[in-house]
């Protein structure tokens, strides 16, 4: 949440540059958790199939613009024993991504204009609950899972779209890829938060 402040902090003291609000939202192209079925459990993982969020843009001069997103996904995970008396693990979670980006839109004279973003994400895990029955009393627990090393991370970003003009509306089909420098979740040959992350994401602003 901190990054999306600032940005807002920093576009308040620019009020002669135009500010656009709006919602971004889209669709993962990996999963958030890799997993390994082994000769002890089955793992699954499920990341739903949504991102969204609002969105705010700060045009600058030049064809140059910062955009700040505050996007929300769900996904959880559950490793299944393959052999008796052995207790289950798993955790699901929310997850909150605040990405600032410098975009930069090549020139054009159709209503649509190519684009190109760099930047850099904060990511940060929320409601995190325990599902598993290892070493924990059967049911969905409070209480941290052994698997998550950090519920914080940070990323650095690349992204290409298109801006489409319509009427007071700008529609922004974009492919984003994160690369985070490190991992939420790991436990050696089960499963390990993917630090390759990309996204379908559409944003509209007016």
């Amino acid at each position: 949440m901190r990054p999306l402040l600032l940005l807002l902090f920093g576009a308040s003291i620019l009020p002669a540059q135009p500010i656009s609000f709006g919602v971004k939202g889209g669709v993962p192209l990996t999963d958030f958790i890799n997993t390994v079925s082994n000769s002890s459990f089955n793992t699954l993982s499920t990341t739903q199939r949504y991102i969204v969020g609002p969105m705010v843009e700060l045009q600058l001069p030049w064809g140059f613009s910062i955009e700040g997103d505050a996007l929300f996904r769900q996904f959880n995970y559950h490793a299944l024993p393959t052999l008796p008396d052995i207790g289950s693990f798993g955790a699901s979670t929310n997850d909150w991504e605040f990405p600032i980006v410098l975009k930069y839109r090549f020139a054009s004279h159709l209503f649509v204009r190519p684009y190109v973003g760099l930047g850099a994400s904060f990511d940060t895990l929320q409601g995190v609950t325990n599902l598993g029955t290892l070493g924990n009393i059967a049911g969905s627990e409070p209480s941290t899972p052994g698997e998550l090393k950090n519920s914080t991370t940070t990323g650095a970003v690349l992204e290409g779209g298109l801006d489409m003009h319509l009427l007071f509306l700008h529609i922004m089909p974009e492919v984003r890829y994160t690369r985070w420098t490190s991992q939420h979740f790991t436990l050696p040959n089960i499963l390990n938060s993917n630090q390759n992350q990309a996204e379908f994401l559409v944003g509209i602003t007016f």
